[in-house]
């Protein structure tokens, strides 16, 4: 079973992001977009160089602003569909912006990890599962004590206890 992004799905249900993310996540594509002129120049010069077929640097130049517009189209996807605000402030069951500790069945380890965007990532140092994963769609409404199982994309099937449900305090 594969589960689609959140990009595949298209936030329907809408991505929750905190201020700050959103924030960063404006700021980046604001420059990406102010990049356009710059990134068309580099193009040009390179063209001018001679012989596209062999031309590295142009073939390179269309590389670099083909993975910038698909970040900027990426960028716009996510604010367009993102519901900006805090954490939320009670966690009585596992929902987009709550911290899950999870403990594998048979297993006296736990796992903790934030429901949320991956554009969080880069703030916290908590794994972040996208709420459209396996793990993520499979905890989604859960309360502590809950078991639930999801597939891994090898097929086999993984069963978890919910030990906790936490704010996320960024």
């Amino acid at each position: 079973m594969t589960v689609p992004s959140e990009y595949e799905l298209g936030f329907e249900q809408g991505i929750w992001l905190t201020q700050e993310a959103h924030d960063r996540l404006k700021a980046e594509l604001d420059q990406l977009v102010a990049n356009r002129p710059a990134m068309a120049a580099e193009i040009n010069a390179r063209r001018e160089e001679g012989d596209l077929e062999k031309n590295s640097g142009y073939h390179a130049a269309k590389d670099e602003q083909g993975t910038q517009e698909g970040r900027i189209r990426q960028l716009s996807h996510i604010l367009h569909w993102a519901n900006v605000g805090d954490a939320p402030t009670e966690a009585t069951h596992a929902a987009t912006g709550t911290v899950i500790t999870i403990r594998l069945q048979g297993d006296d380890n736990t796992e903790k990890f934030l429901l949320g965007s991956r554009e969080f990532a880069g703030i916290t140092d908590l794994t972040v599962h996208s709420p459209t994963s396996a793990l993520g769609a499979a905890v989604l409404g859960s309360a502590p004590g809950a078991t639930v199982t999801y597939q891994v994309p090898n097929g086999r099937d993984i069963t978890v206890d919910v030990v906790a449900v936490e704010r996320f305090a960024p």
